[in-house]
């Protein structure tokens, strides 16, 4: 290829121009920002803002220009840097002036025009392709990035609604997006909308996890009117348990658990607050950007307000721990790691943890930037503070809660007092053998001092490993009393209280020293090998924003930043979050990774009309929904989703009538498979006490989100149907179908109880077998029966009730203790004792076989097969 002298002149400036650039913004950010453009109380000397051209060209107060471009012995900037005229020297410290080559790259830089960051003509700069809603700093360098990979950055801009026509005619802007795109396509028309039953049922679960009650499918079945559906919608949103369904995707998302994880999964005891708080929330229909604020930096918003210390529990979501063998600095460091990745998945749709050891390789994230995030954690602490319980919180039941931790508490002091008996009647023994009533008596050589002092004289190695387990036990035990305190799992700006996840600190301290620990760029993400100190910041490649640098105030203007209609990226990916939960497939299909490695949207106009729709709309979700739900688009025939976990536990107990619809509150403990609720569980040098299920049907049969949530301990049937662990973000659940679901579902105990608790209810409602069945397939299908299905499922009840007439159920006693053991890790040998489960002796069962006649056993045996039909399982 061959250039004219003229195109070859303007390659060599053009080349210039980006190097230059690329040279000169490490100085101006070393030498002159902090003055102006990066004063942590946003003061500009002078008034020059140097963040951007614009401001370098309409220089500072006196209106006279810093730089002129092309032309550098005419721009005061470069004339200030030679330091030539003693009226005008920059930066004005002799120690801080630039060097020989640091001087000349402004003046080639300024000589060649003065490319600045936020000009799209800089496409190319130091190695980087990027287009940005602005502010872009070059603080790294060799990557180049493909535009079309980097569609997130651009600003939301709402396009215009496309018009459509014919069969697409569309009242709702999302079904307009669609229908231009199936026109593109060259299809004919829409979809057939989903028949009235079918689009009762869908609705009803998507916003609230539960299936309509027959009445409601009798209800809409009969309005004929325009309006009947969006009345559906309207009383489904304002619903309690829609927040209970919003809040099970959002805290899958946020990683929740009532436990803090890794080798100590002891309790997190106030944890169930950030779930009551998030609940809450969606049912107010909190504007989404508030939302944000309040989980990053709610006590630095109003700190007199209880609900903002509540809402920071979303700091504390993910797992940690520390303990007396591992170092405070490295578990400090693991927290603001989490946090940090936490904050970029849950609200950016980026995963920030690649840019902790490099800059990263697919993103304009720069390791800058991981650790520019980083610092807006750096003066937060962990602690649980004293809030009052609020009026809107659930408390009922916490004496009888408080009472059966006790009793459990109380039973291990006895155990653990009875070996310090042993201890003191072998000291006694020892010191009448000797005639002498004290140690102190006995000349030195005959005092067993070490073992005297230390409490273990006459005790086994047997003994001391269980003085060891019963000392664990109480620390768990005593733990869990902080249950019914008023504590919130949160966190506040100020000095250092030396949290621990095992010795909990409950106060924030009121004196010390309030100096916020600087944050270095680890090489290699190592703490012993920290760099370039950096100070608090946001996403260079979506725009400049100003962090303060005290020690409060940076969570609160770094969540103003995340949660500002300037910011690309958060409408985008709370409105994918939501359209996925609708479709099954988010317009994006990767929620969490908006960046190269994640999926382009398949409509990305209507994304952005979207997004720029709900921010006009006060980012109101409820709004988001209803403006979903009321498109053709999701009201026609689609293909069929199973339910998830929680919906199928839920949808069972409704089904049977054995639902608790009480909100709020401790978590409960559902009864799960007895085996893996008695299996050992480990906790550091020792097991765990045995998960033992809530005394009463009606506490365990509530909601699944008020489930208790171990991280160390599932429950088999939610397992094996998808739920996620807790330990990383779920953007996206799985839908598996495997052998052991069906196992799942015909054989567990659970599935069984509840059909033989529906079949009990059916009995109680109608006179007769065929009005059962009818009963039945309202309440789990949302239809009546056609007659063949009528007649099998009478002809099944009738040859299982001759079964069970002649095969009576043989009783189960609960157990009353379970044996325990483990390799005590001192002496390698293996100690066993028995734990008491003196609890079950006042546990109330559900219905069981031996209570009910064969005639309801055989009912039960229908029902059985009905909820494990695809029709009960899937929602179309």
């Amino acid at each position: 290829m061959r250039f004219g002298p003229y195109c070859l002149a303007f390659v060599c400036v053009a080349l210039a121009a980006v190097t230059a650039r690329g040279d000169v913004w490490p100085i101006l950010q070393s030498k002159c920002l902090a003055c102006h453009g990066e004063d942590p109380k946003g003061e500009l000397k002078g008034g020059l803002d140097l963040r951007t051209r614009i401001g370098a060209i309409k220089g500072g107060k006196s209106d006279t220009p810093a730089i002129v471009p092309g032309k550098p012995d005419d721009s005061p900037l470069y004339r200030a840097v030679t330091r030539k005229n003693p009226d005008l020297v920059m930066p004005p410290k002799e120690n801080d002036k630039l060097s020989v080559e640091q001087v000349e790259a402004i003046r080639v830089w300024i000589a060649a025009g003065a490319l600045w960051p936020d000009k799209k003509a800089a496409a190319k700069v130091a190695g980087v392709t990027v287009k940005t809603s602005g502010g872009l700093s070059p603080d790294w360098t060799n990557r180049t990035y493909d535009p079309a990979d980097l569609w997130a950055y651009q600003p939301v801009r709402r396009p215009d609604i496309p018009a459509v026509r014919g069969h697409f005619e569309a009242n709702n802007p999302i079904d307009a997006f669609i229908a231009a795109r199936l026109m593109e396509k060259g299809v004919d028309g829409p979809a057939d909308l989903a028949d009235k039953r079918t689009l009762i049922r869908r609705v009803t679960f998507d916003l609230t996890g539960l299936p309509p009650t027959p009445d409601e499918v009798e209800t809409f079945l009969a309005d004929d009117s325009p309006g009947a559906f969006a009345r559906v919608v309207d009383r489904l949103l304002r619903s309690a348990e829609y927040g209970e369904q919003q809040a099970r995707h959002w805290l899958d998302v946020t990683r929740y658990a009532d436990t803090g994880g890794f080798a100590n999964d002891f309790e997190r005891p106030n944890a169930w607050r950030y779930r009551d708080y998030v609940i809450r929330s969606f049912n107010v229909d909190k504007p989404f950007d508030r939302f944000i604020v309040e989980q990053l930096a709610g006590d630095e918003l109003d700190p007199a307000d209880p609900e903002m210390l509540i809402a920071l529990g979303f700091l504390r979501s993910g797992p940690w721990e520390h303990t007396g063998m591992t170092v405070p600095a490295v578990t400090r460091q693991q927290w603001l790691d989490d946090v940090t990745n936490a904050v970029g998945v849950t609200f950016l749709g980026h995963a920030l943890r690649c840019a902790q050891c490099h800059d990263h390789k697919f993103d304009p994230v720069p390791t800058r930037d991981y650790y520019r995030v980083q610092a807006v954690f750096a003066g937060t602490f962990l602690a649980e503070r004293p809030v009052p319980f609020l009026a809107a919180e659930n408390v009922s039941g916490f004496e009888q809660g408080r009472a059966m931790v006790q009793e459990r508490l109380k039973r291990v002091r006895e155990l653990q007092a009875a070996l310090g008996k042993k201890n003191e009647e072998a000291i006694a023994a020892f010191l009448k053998s000797k005639g002498v009533k004290s140690l102190e008596e006995l000349p030195a050589a005959e005092r067993p001092r070490k073992d005297y002092l230390g409490g273990t004289y006459g005790l086994t190695k047997a003994d001391l490993s269980l003085r060891k387990v019963h000392e664990k036990s109480l620390r768990y035990l005593e733990r869990e009393l902080n249950r019914f305190e008023p504590f919130a799992l949160s966190a506040y700006a100020g000095p250092d209280n030396k949290y621990t996840s095992i010795k909990p600190v409950n106060s924030v301290p009121k004196k010390g020293d309030a100096t916020v620990p600087v944050v270095h760029i680890l090489t290699g993400g190592s703490l012993e090998s920290p760099g370039e100190a950096v100070s608090p910041g946001v996403f260079s490649a979506i725009a400049d924003h100003t962090i303060p640098t005290d020690a409060t105030g940076r969570r609160l203007a770094f969540a103003r930043w995340v949660a500002s209609r300037s910011n690309p990226l958060t409408a985008r990916v709370i409105v994918n979050r939501v359209w996925q939960q609708h479709f099954g497939r988010g317009l994006v299909a990767t929620p969490n990774n908006f960046g190269k490695m994640g999926a382009k949207p398949t409509h990305p106009e209507l994304l952005d009309w979207l997004a720029a729709w709900f921010i006009d709309r006060g980012w109101s979700v409820k709004a988001l929904h209803r403006l979903i739900v009321t498109s053709r688009t999701y009201q026609q025939a689609s293909r069929p989703r199973r339910l998830a976990a929680e919906e199928l536990r839920d949808a069972m107990l409704a089904a049977s009538g054995e639902l608790n619809p009480q909100t709020g509150g401790p978590g409960v403990f559902p009864e799960i498979n007895w085996e893996v609720a008695l299996q050992p569980r480990h906790i550091m040098g020792s097991v765990a006490p045995a998960y033992l299920p809530s005394a009463t049907p009606r506490e365990r049969n509530r909601r699944t989100v008020y489930a208790f949530r171990y991280r160390t301990l599932g429950d088999p049937l939610l397992d094996v149907f998808n739920r996620p662990g807790s330990e990383l973000s779920c953007d996206r659940r799985d839908e598996t179908t495997v052998t052991p679901q069906a196992f799942a579902l015909f054989n567990s105990r659970f599935v069984h109880s509840r059909a033989l608790a529906l079949a009990v209810d059916l009995e109680k409602r109608a006179a007769d077998l065929d009005g059962r069945i009818r009963l039945a397939f309202r309440r789990l299908y949302g239809r009546p029966p056609t007659a063949d299905e009528a007649k099998m499922c009478a002809d099944h009840a009738g040859r299982m009730t001759e079964h069970h007439r002649t095969n009576p159920p043989k009783r189960e006693d609960l157990p009353r203790k379970v044996r325990r053991g483990q390799i005590e890790e001192l002496t390698g040998e293996l100690v066993e004792w028995d734990e008491e489960l003196a609890e079950l002796q006042k546990y109330e069962r559900d219905v069981m076989p031996w209570d009910v006649s064969p005639e309801t056993r055989g009912l039960a045996e229908v029902c059985l097969v009905l909820l494990n039909s695809n029709e009960f399982l899937y929602v179309r």
